[in-house]
């Protein structure tokens, strides 16, 4: 109180916020000048701009006439620096350096705290400024004195040289073409000093005009800084409450806002958050917290949010592992960004990040030196992978996060397919980048029971068969009772035919029979006589269950699935002409992956019966002959294409797939004379090439069908 009793309050300003010049206010700062002069008592010769670079330029007088300027240094520079001649372009016309530049640079980037005022009538004014620029002598002109200096010496250099040569020598010059510019070197360029140094110089010059402290149109400018409404509609600004003008007179402390609680995205709030869309909302919290349990997930989203929304979300961003869902790789690494650690592009942080994904799929732990094998990345990459979703234990490696949420497996199962689909499609994509050996689910050991709603494929093959055999009664019943009937219609009379019943072990051989075929739908049209009866087939025509010319039978062709499938194929092939065996599962699995939980697609489509319809299609199969050494699977050993599609081509490409039924791989020059021997003279070079984009890969100067060639 009694600080305040000594320093009382003397007068009280009103403050006006002035908007007319906030956007084209500029402080200029001058170099500190030792005499009484000012800078708006020299002459401005000239100034110009650049906008966007915020670069100003003035040139000022000097004046020569003083005592202090020293006349023959003056003339040696300009001497130095136009020469003995002087014209237009000359940087000083009067022979004597008699004017001086100022070239300007940014004293702050941030200008929000800085404002000019002007006093007027009892009444303070406030203008905020754009920019705040410190002028700087130039000296420009000592770089034009020396190349000067330079051409002269180059000058007197070529005069020396023609007076003893006649005539010039002719040259070998050696003319180099430039190699097209990839993405990653174009943005190496872009980001260079060299090249935004170029751009800045690129920018033209906009010249301005100088108004001098008393110049009336400076006096009409000045009268801007003053609040133009007197009703206060300009200052809106300066009407704050007591609690939000206290922040503003005392913002708090950097330390103080770190100690706050902050949202996932560590910009955002809860409550902001909420108000963002819901898929936006998914995004940043996967993006922060890299891995969640949908349970987790919905209590941040909030009560009110439809779980089937967030579920359709949430596949957008993340992939399901171990029933807890990660985040999507390309999410954390956008498609132009790189590695801070080894610069390498996003596409192979991608593709390492979803193998250690992969990898938590079949197993709770992984080996970080395994990774680091076979992704080729180094060590801080991979540790980022793994810091990601898994912990490290001592002696034993990394091991998921999170535990198995077997809660949702079972709540959601159309999820699990769906992402099953999407994983077998990753894994196929990374058995051919990383050349990995297909490896099987590891098996549970005794005792141990798997996760609660994750069947294997090897646990889905197991129920077929049990159904098969369930079947198996009621199929030997029907046929036996198919089989009496024919017997009957065709018996003579008086004849009797003595039947001797099927002993058990012909039974049992048709069960293990059964058994061992690993297709489940394959396991009704085994390769027993009864089965070929029932088909209404005779024993010559139908063995073993396979197609009658490579139609499936007429009892499927009519169904949805068999509908459903045939289109798939027809598209998938008009798209590719050529596919092995292993490409197509692959589309399919991605292709079920894209469909609806519950169409008609996942009744289960066995191998034979997608190979029955793909030749029901038109296409037939090409028997490439692999060399003997060769690492393909069966499933890509098995080359499929289309036979005829309709187009001008057709022949071309049947002439071509008759090539490689007889070679693995073939020379240019040789499918060229072979399509010109069949085809005649006239095939263009870019009808071949047609031909072998539609069908062929070129590899180490040899062509190969599609999918079969092996790096």
């Amino acid at each position: 109180m009694a600080n305040e009793e000594d320093d009382p309050v003397v007068q009280e300003i009103d403050v006006y916020l002035a908007k007319s010049l906030a956007e084209k206010l500029y402080l200029f700062q001058y170099p500190v000048r030792p005499s009484s002069m000012t800078y708006d008592d020299i002459p401005h010769l000239s100034a110009k701009i650049k906008p966007k670079q915020q670069k100003v330029e003035l040139e000022m007088a000097i004046d020569t006439l003083n005592p202090n300027y020293c006349r023959s240094k003056g003339e040696q520079i300009a001497l130095n620096v136009d020469g003995a001649c002087a014209d237009e372009s000359s940087t000083y016309s009067s022979k004597l350096m008699d004017k001086q530049t100022f070239c300007s640079s940014q004293s702050t980037s941030n200008t929000a705290r800085y404002a000019a005022a002007l006093y007027r009538q009892g009444e303070l004014h406030l203008t905020p400024l754009h920019g705040i620029l410190q002028l700087r002598p130039s000296f420009s002109y000592l770089d034009k004195a020396d190349a000067k200096h330079r051409e002269r010496e180059a000058a007197n250099e070529a005069g020396d040289s023609s007076q003893d040569e006649a005539e010039e020598d002719v040259k070998q010059i050696t003319v180099r073409f430039s190699r097209p510019e990839s993405e990653q070197a174009r943005q190496r360029r872009v980001q260079s000093y060299e090249f935004l140094q170029k751009k800045h110089a690129e920018e033209p010059w906009v010249h301005l005009h100088y108004y001098g402290l008393r110049d009336s149109r400076s006096e009409h400018e000045r009268q801007y800084l003053l609040c133009q409404g007197s009703s206060g509609v300009e200052n809106t600004e300066l009407v704050k409450s007591p609690s939000e003008y206290l922040m503003m007179l005392m913002p708090p402390s950097p330390e103080e806002e770190k100690d706050k609680p902050v949202a996932p995205s560590n910009v955002l709030s809860m409550a902001q958050l909420r108000t963002l869309p819901l898929a936006d909302q998914i995004k940043i919290l996967m993006k922060n917290v890299k891995v969640m349990p949908f349970a987790n997930l919905m209590s941040l989203l909030g009560p009110s949010i439809d779980s089937v929304a967030v579920l359709r979300g949430i596949q957008k961003v993340a992939m399901l592992v171990q029933g807890n869902w990660v985040v999507k790789s390309d999410i954390l690494y956008p498609k132009d960004s790189s590695s801070p650690h080894s610069g390498v592009p996003a596409e192979v942080l991608c593709r390492g990040r979803d193998f250690v994904m992969w990898k938590f799929t079949q197993s709770r732990w992984v080996v970080r030196k395994e990774v680091a094998a076979v992704t080729k990345l180094c060590t801080e990459d991979v540790k980022d992978f793994l810091e990601h979703m898994a912990v490290v234990r001592i002696n034993k490696g990394w091991e998921f996060i999170l535990p198995y949420d077997g809660e949702f497996i079972k709540k959601h199962p159309d999820v699990v397919q769906r992402q099953h689909m999407l994983w077998s499609g990753i894994q196929a994509k990374l058995e051919k980048v990383y050349n990995l050996v297909k490896e099987t689910l590891p098996k549970k050991p005794d005792g141990q029971s798997g996760p609660a709603g994750l069947v294997s494929g090897d646990q889905r093959v197991q129920v077929a068969r049990s159904k098969a055999q369930q079947n198996h009664a009621l199929l030997e019943r029907e046929l036996q009772r198919r089989k009496e009937q024919a017997r009957a219609s065709t018996v003579l009379p008086g004849v009797r035919i003595k039947e001797e019943p099927m002993s058990e072990e012909g039974e049992e051989e048709e069960e293990q029979e059964a058994d061992e075929d690993e297709e489940p739908m394959d396991t009704s049209l085994g390769g027993g006589l009864h089965s070929r009866l029932a088909n209404g087939l005779p024993g010559g025509r139908a063995a073993g269950g396979d197609s009658f010319n490579g139609h499936p039978p007429s009892g499927c062709a009519g169904t949805p699935v068999a509908r459903e499938l045939r289109a798939f194929v027809e598209a998938t092939f008009q798209r590719q002409f050529v596919l092995t065996l292993s490409e197509l599962k692959r589309l399919f699995n991605l292709h079920l992956a894209s469909l609806p939980p519950g169409h008609t697609l996942f009744s289960g489509i066995s191998d034979r019966m997608l190979q029955d319809t793909v030749l029901a299609a038109g296409c037939k199969q090409i028997l490439v002959p692999f060399p003997p050494q060769t690492a393909a699977s069966p499933d890509e050993q098995k080359v499929f294409a289309l036979w005829e599609s309709g187009d001008m081509s057709d022949q071309h490409r049947q002439v071509l797939l008759e090539i490689f039924s007889k070679n693995y791989r073939v020379r240019r020059n040789m499918i060229q004379s072979r399509l010109t021997q069949e085809c005649g003279e006239d095939l263009s070079k870019q009808e071949v090439d047609k031909v072998l984009k539609d069908c062929c890969v070129s590899y180490g100067g040899m062509w190969y069908l599609k999918g079969t060639v092996q790096s």
